[in-house]
């Protein structure tokens, strides 16, 4: 993307849905696909591990990511939806009762 580009989701939406197609992704992988820093990042999953929306599980040396797509959006208009909904547009399915999610994309 050029300088002055915009687009419809924030850098929090790409990362939340990165995460539940890659839940055990690092901050350097999600920084270089959402095209933004890795402190960038952290401050985006602290946000959201804050806000409720996913929690991370220390694995190792790694984190593992668990997102919780039952909570609402967080924009008045966009209230009455889940970030399931969300997500779910972007390519992810909600894999078994585990609550796994992955990529449409991934066989």
């Amino acid at each position: 993307m050029n300088k002055g580009d915009w687009t419809f989701l924030t850098n929090h939406g790409r990362v939340l849905v990165y995460v539940a197609k890659h839940p055990l992704t690092t901050a350097r992988e999600m920084a270089q696909v959402a095209g933004i820093t890795e402190r960038t990042v952290q401050k985006i999953v602290a946000d959201l591990v804050r806000g409720g929306y996913m929690v991370a599980h220390r694995q190792g040396r790694c984190n593992r990511y668990t997102v919780h797509p039952e909570r609402p959006m967080r924009h008045d208009m966009e209230r009455a939806f889940a970030v399931g909904d969300l997500m779910k547009s972007l390519g992810c399915e909600l894999e078994g009762k585990a609550g796994l999610w992955r990529s449409r994309d991934v066989e």
